[in-house]
């Protein structure tokens, strides 16, 4: 291994690292942390950011129509922090699995291992982008009972959590492109054009009711 690979931060170490520590390792001349870890901190930026809205929103006299909607609100953008905070780390075990085939000779298990290593850097993205436009979409919903003060914070949110979407599609397409099936590979691509499509259209909406505040 080169000293380059053995300076990679191990997956379970990146949600440990101080914002100044993972920026400095993102810039450094390192495979990982790369787009799609930074995806998922961005994920899991965008989701704290709805929290923060929601938090300052729920209890208000004015709100206490959507109390029962907001506690279902509280909870699911929880589990989507946390769940961003694991796919950050399944992002960065499906580069070691990358690099295992690399090192091995050629035959079945590097090709096992190779072929492993390319469903996980698809699937790690496209279960990102899933949960992206789930965020997005409680996003909306919190649009309609959401604290005035904080409604540019749950734009943000919906501004990342769109650019979640769109850094994904950046991982989808250029691992379709390794694909041996052509036709999935296009599948692939069209779905996840179709998903930005779908952000796209739930960012628009939330800026437009921040739009009417601001």
């Amino acid at each position: 291994m080169t000293e380059e690979t053995t300076n990679v931060p191990r997956p379970e170490e990146l949600l440990n690292l101080s914002v100044r520590a993972f920026t400095a390792a993102t810039a450094a001349k390192l495979p990982i942390p790369g787009g799609g870890s930074v995806a998922g901190v961005v994920g899991g930026l965008a989701t704290a950011l709805g929290e923060m809205a929601l938090a300052f929103t729920r209890g208000k006299k004015k709100f206490a129509h959507a109390q029962a909607e907001h506690a279902v609100l509280a909870d699911r953008l929880a589990r989507a922090r946390g769940m961003f905070a694991d796919l950050t780390s399944d992002d960065a075990a499906a580069y070691g699995l990358y690099q295992e085939a690399k090192g091995l000779p050629e035959g079945p298990d590097k090709q096992a291992k190779s072929q492993a290593a390319l469903a996980a850097a698809i699937n790690v993205p496209r279960e990102m982008t899933a949960l992206a436009l789930s965020v997005l979409a409680d996003l909306r919903k919190l649009g309609d009972n959401c604290n005035a003060y904080l409604l540019t914070d749950l734009g943000a949110g919906a501004i990342l959590s769109e650019a979640v979407v769109r850094l994904c599609d950046y991982n989808v397409r250029v691992n379709a492109a390794m694909l041996p099936d052509e036709a999935a590979a296009q599948e692939l691509r069209q779905a996840s054009a179709r998903d930005c499509a779908k952000a796209a259209e739930l960012c628009r909406q939330i800026d437009q009711i921040v739009s009417r505040q601001v």
